[in-house]
């Protein structure tokens, strides 16, 4: 399998990784996709890796149903995506830690306001945009951990994969020993 057909592979499952968790019965905001945005936007080539969030919200936005911030979700995770493909090119732990985090922060921020700017559920003062960030900081709590366990889930398993696959086909690769056989597991 080429590298091109490994990430086309890669970005579909993240696609319906994040499609089918969107789906399911979850708590309020307990979703993958600012995890598969950061994942992607790290471990796939750039265009790839921001067609990865934005295409699983379209899909799965379809089914669920579409809402007036709609396109400020859509752009805060391909801003996302875009900050990780950056930020994450050679990833490690406190790199993805301090992306996760800042990557919660950013869309709690930006959302919120957009709620706060386009639904009529507050007054158009500071007052009101206060209130509407109080009102949904319990829904950041789920937001945040579930950024987390996400992001530490897909950079796990993906590392575990890597792991497993270079133990079970490094023989394949290997060059032919003088005799023409493969080299023994």
């Amino acid at each position: 399998m080429s590298q091109k057909h490994l990430n086309i592979t890669i970005a579909l499952g993240l696609v319906g990784l994040a499609v089918l968790l969107r789906l399911l019965p979850h708590p309020a905001n307990f979703a993958p996709v600012t995890a598969v945005a950061i994942f992607g936007g790290a471990m796939l080539p750039r265009k790839l890796g921001l067609w990865v969030p934005l295409l699983a919200m379209i899909i799965s936005d379809a089914v669920i149903g579409f809402y007036n911030i709609m396109p400020v979700i859509w752009i805060c995770y391909v801003l996302i995506a875009l900050a990780s493909s950056f930020y994450l090119r050679h990833p490690n732990w406190r790199r993805g830690a301090s992306l996760t985090v800042a990557a919660s922060v950013f869309f709690f921020g930006v959302t919120n306001f957009a709620v706060w700017l386009w639904s009529g559920m507050y007054a158009h003062s500071l007052a009101g945009l206060g209130l509407c960030y109080e009102m949904a900081l319990p829904f950041f709590r789920n937001t945040a951990f579930s950024d987390a366990f996400y992001t530490a889930a897909l950079f796990g398993f993906y590392a575990l994969a890597r792991l497993v696959a270079a133990r079970l086909f490094k023989p394949l690769l290997q060059p032919p020993t003088t005799d023409g056989r493969f080299p023994s597991l």
